[in-house]
């Protein structure tokens, strides 16, 4: 039951847009007539099991619209330098959908800063908070979101201190995997 819990919950993330392992792990046991059980899957073999999901039924749709989302994350990577932007979650893993948000990591000495610049700007946005998890503890932390052309954008904005101390991630626990410029270009020559 586990495994199969596993394969429904990676089917679901990748099929019907749900970015959150916890969901997703009710959402496949309910699915397989099996809610309540307290043997769930850990949010690393979710992760391996949408990425073979993905190499397997996503095909070329899954890698044009993960090349698009990337395109889009280095344009607004290079529109909010001042911040130095990071690249996380499902673009950077290469597990995004055709409808993920790309997910990036700036940092201002105050959140306000980064308000008024998309003020600036005229960019219309909304603000939300995120509930992250740094070592131990767990903190909320600005986010705004708003559209690149068709792209949906969450940028969640850190202290400068949080440029050097990324949170855990979802995944396994460990420091969040986040990529500069450099390394998204990378990304995309590979992607090519």
């Amino acid at each position: 039951m586990r495994e199969r819990i596993v394969q429904e919950a990676a089917r679901i993330m990748a099929t019907e847009g749900v970015g959150d392992f916890s969901l997703a792990k009710r959402k496949a046991a309910l699915h397989l007539g099996a809610p309540g059980t307290t043997n769930l899957p850990q949010n690393r073999e979710i992760q391996t099991a949408l990425h073979n999901y993905q190499r397997l039924f996503g095909g070329e749709r899954q890698q044009e619209a993960l090349h698009t989302l990337r395109r889009a994350a280095l344009e607004a990577m290079e529109f909010f330098a001042p911040f130095r932007p990071r690249l996380a979650g499902s673009v950077l893993d290469g597990t995004a959908s055709p409808d993920s948000a790309v997910d990036l990591h700036g940092f201002a000495d105050t959140p306000e800063d980064v308000v008024l610049f998309l003020m600036d700007q005229g960019i219309p946005f909304d603000t939300d908070e995120r509930r992250l998890r740094f070592d131990d503890d767990y903190a909320f932390v600005p986010m705004h979101r708003f559209m690149a052309g068709d792209v949906p954008v969450h940028l969640t904005v850190f202290s400068e201190r949080g440029l050097r101390h990324p949170p855990r991630s979802p995944v396994d626990g460990r420091p969040m995997p986040r990529a500069g410029r450099r390394e998204l270009e990378d990304l995309l020559r590979a992607d090519a």
